[in-house]
């Protein structure tokens, strides 16, 4: 008895009262991809893709159609596919986001739909660009707890109030969107960048840390928290929704006032 291949999940038709609508309608996209091969050029190009896609599809499966049909030269990170990860971060129709988070519907599908990598750090190959200098100003701002205590047997404790005081910006995922879309970092590879900062306030105002002075000290830096220009950019970009712009200001107003 032979066996017979299973129908695509796209073709089975599903009865109306179980929620079928018929056959998954589909939809051709055409991906403009910004191409980048130090190997073979030092210019920069555009490629067009043409793909058919499902209304559920994010930009992320479209580039994964592309890559695994098309052209497997196309290079990009990603990772969770969820959001979570933060590594498909690009430029999409011109503005900063997720590539996983992104579905296909939400943009103007009738013109090609424009990726490229995000802005202000080095392109490694087509999508993929250096992110040491991002991680380099992450890590000077010492993103971690200090605490000059004895280390207890169990948990540091700390009431629901002091952690909300610092609960919006627990939320980064390091996806770089926020320090990509500032034009202060565009034109200033130095400039610590709204991730740094954002990371700096997540300890800065834990009630359990003490090392907040020796942070705002390195954020009064010429290249910390005064480049800002408060253009909201890096708030617009954020995949997370974390207000990066009043975090900043929050970090200034401690400096001034050396109140934690």
């Amino acid at each position: 008895m032979s066996a017979e291949l299973a129908e695509p999940a796209s073709k089975i038709e599903l009865p109306a009262h179980i929620g079928g609508g018929g056959e998954i309608p589909t939809f051709d996209v055409t991906l403009r991809v910004r191409r980048y091969n130090p190997e073979v050029s030092e210019e920069a190009t555009w490629d067009d893709f043409k793909v058919t896609m499902y209304g559920t599809d994010r930009v992320l499966d479209a580039l994964h159609k592309v890559k695994w049909e098309i052209d497997g030269s196309v290079s990009f990170r990603r990772s969770c596919a969820h959001g979570v990860c933060g590594s498909d971060a690009m430029r999409i129709n011109g503005r900063n986001r997720l590539a996983c988070k992104t579905l296909l519907k939400d943009l103007d599908t009738t013109k090609p739909i424009t990726v490229e990598p995000i802005k202000g750090l080095p392109v490694e190959k087509d999508l993929i660009v250096d992110m040491e200098p991002f991680f380099q100003s992450f890590r000077e701002v010492m993103p971690f707890l200090i605490n000059k205590g004895h280390e207890p047997t169990k948990e540091r404790l700390q009431s629901a109030e002091d952690r909300e005081r610092f609960d919006d910006t627990t939320k980064c995922i390091l996806c770089a969107a926020c320090t990509s879309s500032c034009p202060v970092f565009w034109t200033d590879g130095q400039y610590f960048g709204p991730a740094a900062i954002v990371n700096a306030h997540r300890f800065i105002f834990d009630s359990r840390d003490d090392a907040g002075d020796m942070r705002l000290e390195i954020l009064n830096d010429k290249e910390g928290v005064w480049r800002c220009r408060t253009t909201f950019n890096c708030t617009e970009a954020c995949p997370r929704g974390i207000q990066v712009t009043q975090a900043i200001a929050e970090v200034k107003q401690a400096i001034l006032s050396r109140k934690i």
